[in-house]
């Protein structure tokens, strides 16, 4: 490497050092565990997943029924979970490395899977009706509320929407990169593409790509989330780590201290819940970046959730560790 190079690659280096001291020494967390009278989050169960190995990926919620569904990445199994007996009631066996999961209102489950096959079940009895296969690691789902249509993030760079009712690809959306979280608002769709080291809007009704904003020196943007109002969004950062809130249009508003290792994000009201591998969930105001962080204690590895408004809760799921089997802890917002 030339003298120059070296120069601008020492710069880079000493720029990033600099950011994730300064949001360490900005962060000053409240650290509480969840039976603590002052936390946010109180822990309400534990379900155990028996017989669940290795990393968990994402959830979804059957609210007719009060099931979630849980997306077990190791173990190539999806549990159906009640969450009124706070046991698993079924599993679906067989999948190669699930990751993403949504439960439609007309009564099918799909699970969307590494090897980059889409699969369709019935949510009474979890019986398969159609496998669509999209190429490679086929992941975060999300569900059109205006259409059912079912959208999903895979391969090098697309999403796919796929009608629900015929199992038929519609049409797709192509990126620069593998798309990782991304939220839906009409018709327009916000997408997380850490690859490359942005943040995409898109119409998902032409699949025409709007706008590209950089996230310039922060990198592995995963989780992303969208104000109930839709004039602002959310996104999470893994190096250096950060929260930082930008406008519809993708200007940035703030920039605050984050974790790392966060793979969901939620918006309660006027907080922020973020989850972190690191073995908490940050809750943080969504108005005041210079407010104090509470950092709410679960599990090493537990890593992703699911918000459920309707219940006030925040279900986390924790991974199989030291001998302690994998389970979700049901969480109670205050």
């Amino acid at each position: 490497m030339n003298g120059p190079a070296i120069k601008r690659s020492s710069g880079l280096l000493a720029v990033m050092a600099a950011l994730m001291m300064s949001s360490a020494c900005n962060a000053s967390p409240r650290t509480v565990s969840a039976s603590d009278p002052s936390s946010p989050l109180r822990l309400e169960r534990t379900i155990e997943l028996p017989g669940v190995a290795g990393r968990v990926d994402h959830l979804a919620i059957d609210p007719a029924h009060r099931q979630v569904f849980v997306a077990e990445y190791g173990n190539g199994t999806v549990d159906a979970v009640d969450l009124q007996s706070g046991k698993v009631v079924g599993r679906i066996t067989g999948l190669h490395e699930p990751q993403g999961v949504a439960a439609l209102g007309d009564g099918q489950l799909v699970v969307a899977c590494g090897d980059g096959s889409v699969h369709f079940y019935t949510l009474a009895d979890r019986r398969e009706t159609a496998v669509l296969k999209l190429g490679d690691d086929a992941d975060n789902v999300r569900v059109d509320s205006r259409n059912g249509h079912v959208v999903v993030g895979y391969g090098a760079g697309a999403l796919a929407v796929i009608d629900p009712a015929t199992h038929r690809l519609l049409s797709t959306v192509k990126l620069a990169g593998h798309p990782e979280g991304f939220r839906l608002a009409g018709g327009r769709t916000l997408i997380n593409v850490p690859d490359r080291g942005s943040i995409v809007a898109a119409d998902i009704d032409t699949g025409v790509v709007t706008a590209t904003w950089p996230t310039g020196m922060r990198n592995l943007n995963f989780p992303l989330a969208i104000a109930a109002d839709g004039r602002w969004f959310a996104l999470a950062y893994r190096l250096p780590a950060a929260l930082q809130v930008r406008s519809v249009e993708g200007a940035v508003v703030s920039t605050r201290p984050g974790c790392g290792d966060a793979d969901d994000l939620f918006i309660d009201g006027d907080r922020f819940l973020l989850v972190c591998g690191a073995g908490h969930v940050d809750v943080s105001s969504t108005t005041n970046a210079d407010g104090q962080i509470a950092r709410v204690t679960t599990a090493p590895g537990a890593r992703t959730g699911l918000f459920v408004p309707e219940l006030r809760s925040l279900i986390v799921a924790v991974p199989a560790r030291g001998g302690a089997a994998a389970a979700l802890w049901v969480l109670t917002a205050r």
